[in-house]
């Protein structure tokens, strides 16, 4: 069994914060961009330029 440090990480798109791989995430590990739903609620929100809250470094 793998240790949570061993496992591989990156940094989400949307908050910046690191996060592991899950088991999930197996088979798309290379196309996974956010680290969470919420994230990717939002970058899909901030993307098609509907409300929701904007990219970190925007102008409000």
């Amino acid at each position: 069994m793998r240790r949570k440090g061993d496992l591989p990480t990156k940094t989400c798109v949307t908050c910046g914060r690191p996060f592991a791989w899950r088991k999930k995430w197996e088979r798309c590990w290379e196309e996974v961009l956010t680290c969470s739903e919420r994230c990717r609620r939002v970058r899909r929100g901030s993307r098609r330029g509907g409300g929701g809250a904007s990219a970190p470094g925007a102008m409000p």
